[in-house]
């Protein structure tokens, strides 16, 4: 790894960082908040029948327990969405942003060979991705104690939470920056890495919300962060290995791809 690229990294996202830090620590806070005054009433609503029972635990997550209300707070599109500035947003633009302004040469032309280039981004990625799902959860722990209901939260579990979350939004960023390297302009590789994300959520909440397509669940990255499940004390070894298996190939590409390619002045 680069130090000094790694530390311009840092300083060139440290305003959007705090900005989407503070936003995913708000709504982790909101959950358990929502959970604790209106929990018992929406259970009340889904036990009634007026609605399909699998409406009442949307992709792995309720409002029903604080661990499921935590799980859907991760699972939301609103964490989506925001974690994807940078897990898609940065990771897509990485390289490809820079190839588009024609400013890659320059920062290629300094003593750093594109693998440790490619490396330092990664490694700054994946510490955004962490920070990002670190206020997440850390604003989840904060609003279990607000609202008085931090005694319903295994805390020695959020750790292990904390660590799949990252291997999923990481596997997001692995394949955003393997895209941003094989691409001149940020459109395709923006685009790429948006249509995986969206279809791998879209598998995801199509398999939990229609019973007759649950067997398209495994297909998508999503169904393999259970949060509720991991707060409640079950890690499933296997889930880390599929995530930590797509990262590896999409490192393997990128590693493979971009020091082999003809980067010629910009068009």
């Amino acid at each position: 790894m680069n130090g000094p690229l790694f530390r311009h990294s840092v300083r060139m996202q440290r305003v959007k960082l705090i900005v989407v830090s503070t936003a995913l620590a708000i709504w982790g806070f909101l959950l358990p908040v929502i959970y604790a005054k209106f929990g018992s009433q929406v259970r009340a609503v889904f036990d009634t029948g007026l609605f399909p029972a699998e409406f009442a635990e949307f992709g792995g997550g309720d409002l029903f327990s604080l661990a499921g209300s935590v799980a859907f707070g991760l699972i939301h599109p609103i964490a989506i969405i925001l974690t994807s500035v940078f897990s898609v947003g940065y990771a897509a633009s990485a390289v490809a942003g820079e190839r588009q302004r024609g400013t890659l040469e320059v920062a290629l032309s300094r003593p750093v060979s594109r693998r440790v280039f490619y490396l330092t981004l990664l490694v700054a990625n994946f510490c955004f991705v962490a920070i990002n799902v670190g206020s997440l959860l850390a604003g989840s722990v904060a609003g279990s104690a607000f609202a008085g209901v931090i005694d319903q939260l295994q805390l020695r579990n959020v750790p292990l939470l904390w660590l799949n979350a990252i291997l999923l939004f990481g596997s997001f960023a692995a394949v955003g920056l393997a895209a941003s390297v094989s691409f001149d302009r940020l459109p395709p590789a923006l685009g790429v890495t948006l249509g995986y994300v969206v279809l791998m959520y879209f598998l995801d909440v199509l398999g939990s919300l229609w019973p007759d397509a649950r067997f398209l669940q495994p297909y998508s990255l999503f169904h393999y962060l259970q949060a509720k499940s991991v707060l409640t004390g079950t890690f499933a070894a296997f889930d880390a290995a599929i995530l930590t298996g797509v990262i590896a190939a999409a490192m393997g590409w990128a590693l493979y791809v971009f020091p082999r390619r003809d980067l010629g002045a910009p068009g």
